[in-house]
């Protein structure tokens, strides 16, 4: 219930949705939309629930809140969190496996618009031609190399299941996962590589991944696999995928993520010209942006929050040190 002493604050903005989701949820426990102008009752405030803290609070000092512990993001990224705005022992999560099926179900749609080459299919409807066909690649029997095989990657597994497609995955420690037939551990990312005839990315980007899809790697995948980027454009080298996209003209990429976005403006940049590449397919991170997303976000969200407050043990803490600094 909304209370003038609350022990979780909303920085969400405020909705009716929002308001019925936290009572029935998290029943029980006293709790406010942020307001600015009334920082003096927050002094309770143990748990936050956060989408963008710059954006819906951008004055937010954290001794305004002295018991808080926990805080949640709606959103699952966690790359550009601003850490240093909470004290270090303050738990802080990602909405793990929030919109799983709907980046799961984008990522199978930009490998196939990829592999059926359905841009240059399209220009040829608009030019009224037949043949010849465009170059088409088919997912049934393909390897398909998952890079992050955690909530999302295996959403994405389980869909090229049904495309009779073999799922390798690439996870931290290569333990056996459900949904792919082989596991390689991170160390081994570039064995992996070069058996896909699709790869896809799906890993957040920390200190540990960020740039790793570089030259390097970039070798080591098939001269004509489809590259699909749907976890954060930040684990690949902007300027080597480029240039490979260039020598290579049977490899294609594409992206739904972007290097610079700006979420104020509604706009994303790139460094280079990846549209007006023949082998590059792009969305404006959209995978997302569809009807029952946020809904089924806010209430993963609220669900680790009423973990948090049952028995103090939320779901999917972050190691602050992969992301400060």
């Amino acid at each position: 219930m909304e209370s003038e002493r609350p022990r979780l604050l909303v920085t969400l903005r405020q909705r009716d949705a929002t308001r019925r989701a936290v009572n029935e949820l998290v029943p029980g426990v006293p709790w406010a939309f942020a307001d600015p102008g009334e920082t003096a009752r927050w002094a309770d405030v143990e748990a936050m629930l956060i989408g963008s803290l710059v954006r819906e609070l951008e004055d937010f000092d954290p001794r305004s809140t002295p018991r808080l512990r926990f805080v949640q993001r709606v959103y699952t990224g966690l790359d550009g969190m601003p850490f240093d705005r909470f004290p270090p022992d303050v738990a802080i999560a990602g909405n793990v496996g929030a919109f799983g099926p709907f980046v799961a179900e984008h990522a199978l749609a930009l490998a196939l618009a990829a592999a059926r080459d359905l841009y240059e299919a399209r220009q040829m409807v608009l030019d009224g031609k037949l043949r010849p066909a465009p170059r088409q690649r088919s997912l049934y029997g393909a390897t398909a190399v998952i890079l992050g095989y955690g909530a999302i990657g295996r959403e994405i597994g389980t869909r090229l299941a049904g495309f009779g497609s073999k799922v390798v995955g690439v996870n931290r420690d290569g333990r056996p996962r459900e949904g792919a037939e082989t596991m390689y551990p991170a160390d081994r990312m570039l064995e992996a590589l070069g058996q896909g005839a699709m790869v896809f990315e799906v890993r957040p980007l920390t200190h540990r991944t960020a740039g790793t899809i570089d030259a390097t790697a970039l070798a080591h995948m098939r001269p004509d696999a489809v590259f699909v980027d749907v976890g954060r454009a930040g684990t690949v080298d902007e300027a080597a995928l480029y240039e490979h996209l260039r020598a290579h003209p049977d490899f294609r990429a594409a992206f739904d993520v972007w290097w610079d976005e700006d979420y104020s403006k509604g706009t994303f940049t790139t460094r280079f010209p990846f549209a007006t590449l023949p082998n590059f397919f792009g969305t404006p991170h959209s995978a997302g942006a569809v009807a029952g997303a946020e809904e089924r976000a806010l209430r993963f969200a609220l669900e680790n929050l009423a973990r948090y407050f049952r028995d103090g043990h939320p779901r999917f803490v972050v190691d602050r040190a992969e992301y400060e600094g």
